[in-house]
């Protein structure tokens, strides 16, 4: 899951973002909500929540949520601020703000609230996700390969190596292009290099076949890469 921040106190942003990085999302965080629709706006990166905060310079994050509910646009949002009382609540519900979360909060409570917007939100991923006789397993971190000859191979997954394969399970059979990955993946304070993607794909091949596996994913030169459902495991 990508996860735009907006947040300005320096401080809870940063808190934040180290919790949500923690928790293997991948995090844009700006600190006023003009920048937050420049990234709304942008052809790259597919948000799957935002966390807003509402006391925001530029575009407040109660204008923010009505933008986008005016543009027809879905994105779950997360309401943050210290306005606790019952009108205010009202009033960033009716914004179209699918939470609200009162200022002073736990990191803990946070998380909650993401998880049942998960629960709530169909467009948000599941703990799982199959595809082929893949399994990724968010709470443990790997990548289960099941096979009709063995019981099923467990493979540890770094933070990278999982996003990139939630990235193209999610989007089985279609090629995407490297740029699009390197902007989805990789946050916009990284500025990674432009063979970032190829150089984790590599690596992410080497593990599997370590774990003597098959890689579903191809490369197709000059255009991307697609996780092929037609291509079976071999564990």
């Amino acid at each position: 899951m990508r996860i735009l921040l907006v947040e300005d106190d320096a401080d809870l942003g940063l808190a934040i973002k180290q919790v949500l990085m923690s928790e293997k999302y991948v995090v844009d965080w700006v600190p006023d909500g003009a920048q937050a629709w420049l990234c709304l706006e942008s052809q790259w990166t597919d948000y799957t929540v935002a966390i807003v905060d509402w006391l925001l310079p530029e575009l407040s994050g109660l204008e923010l949520c009505q933008r986008l509910r005016l543009h027809q646009n879905p994105l779950p949002v997360m309401m943050l601020t210290a306005l606790g009382q019952p009108e205010n609540r009202v009033a960033g519900l009716d914004a179209g703000a699918d939470d609200y979360l009162v200022k002073p909060f736990v990191m803990e409570e946070l998380l909650a609230r993401l998880r049942a917007l998960q629960r709530r939100s169909p467009q948000l991923q599941p703990p799982t996700l199959t595809v082929a006789g893949f399994t990724l397993d968010a709470a443990n971190n790997v990548l289960q390969v099941n096979s009709d000859k063995c019981t099923p191979l467990v493979i540890p997954l770094a933070t990278k190596e999982f996003q990139l394969l939630m990235y193209l399970m999610q989007n089985p059979d279609r090629i995407i292009p490297g740029s699009k990955l390197r902007h989805q993946l990789w946050d916009i304070d990284e500025e990674p290099i432009s063979n970032v993607v190829a150089a984790q794909m590599r690596l992410l091949r080497r593990k599997l076949a370590c774990h003597g596996c098959s890689c579903p994913i191809e490369t197709l030169p000059g255009t991307g890469y697609r996780f092929n459902s037609q291509l079976r495991s071999q564990p």
